[in-house]
């Protein structure tokens, strides 16, 4: 209701006139609840704007908005896919949502007297007859299906634009991760192989402490470099001993002997007669003889 009037006053058929009711906001809740008022007249009222839920009046036919002040329509304004006839004559604007072209029944439409974009107005032409304002519904829907096809398109890219961008962020993505996996690979051979010339090392520097052990203990059961020369085998070197033994013994007990038969009252014995005549002549030879002489 308006003014005190009646929703009845207002309701003619299916006809509701909201006219010259100084509205500045449109109350959608109440003509939601009047589906068979398919034809709805708003004009000449202060209407800056519409809510948004106004597309939900999707039941209009003909709508008039006729000498308000609109400055833009809503953006899902093209869900009212049965209006036919919509008058927006005498307002602020100055473009049409891109939705506009959703509404495939449109026959009739005046967008004069409203400040349009240059292109928009071009198209819309003049709305002096019913003819003219038939053509303007059909030269703006096919304007807006342009303007829409070149956003879908221009959608479409940015999409496409984006999917490739993606495709190559997935792509340098896994680049990186074979890079990482590669290093990873790398770095592990390297690792191995570090480890393998350590225990190497270690094995070789182990084996040479093993030889050098073995140098020690064969050098330690040597005898020193200053000792006596190496003895000949035990066998001769046992010989030759007791061949010594035997000479000194010998020569001992001829020693013996000539002082037994040279200092004892044995002298006159026989056989120390011929022991002291022999001895004698021994060294009455050597004295004859230059060379044991000068031995001597």
């Amino acid at each position: 209701r308006s003014r005190g009037r009646g929703r009845d006053d207002k309701l003619d058929g299916n006809e509701l006139d909201l006219s010259l009711c100084d509205l500045s906001e449109v109350p959608v809740r109440e003509l939601a609840a009047l589906p068979k008022a398919t034809i709805l007249d708003l004009s000449c009222n202060n209407l800056v704007s519409l809510p948004s839920d106004f597309c939900s009046l999707m039941h209009l036919v003909k709508l008039d908005l006729s000498k308000n002040r609109l400055q833009q329509l809503p953006l899902d304004f093209g869900r009212l896919v049965n209006l036919q006839h919509l008058d927006l004559l005498n307002n602020r604007l100055v473009t049409l949502p891109v939705s506009f072209a959703q509404l495939k029944n449109l026959k009739w439409l005046d967008l004069k007297d409203n400040p349009l974009d240059p292109v928009l107005a071009k198209v819309a032409g003049d709305c002096l007859d019913e003819k003219q304002c038939k053509q303007a519904a059909v030269r703006v829907l096919q304007h807006m299906r342009a303007i829409q096809s070149e956003q879908d398109r221009e959608r479409q890219r940015k999409l496409q634009a984006e999917r490739e961008m993606e495709k190559k962020r997935e792509a340098e993505q896994r680049a990186k991760e074979a890079q990482q996996r590669e290093l990873r690979k790398r770095e592990k051979a390297e690792e191995k192989e570090r480890r393998r010339r350590e225990y190497d090392a270690q094995r070789a520097a182990k084996q040479e402490m093993e030889k050098q052990t073995k140098k020690e203990t064969v050098q330690t059961r040597k005898p020193p470099s200053n000792s006596r020369p190496p003895q000949p085998p035990r066998r001769k070197h046992s010989w030759s001993r007791s061949v010594l033994r035997v000479l000194l013994f010998v020569l001992l007990c001829i020693l013996c002997t000539l002082a037994v038969c040279k200092l004892t009252e044995l002298q006159h014995q026989p056989l120390c007669i011929s022991v002291n005549t022999l001895y004698e002549d021994v060294v009455a030879a050597l004295q004859n003889h230059k060379t044991l002489q000068n031995m001597l």
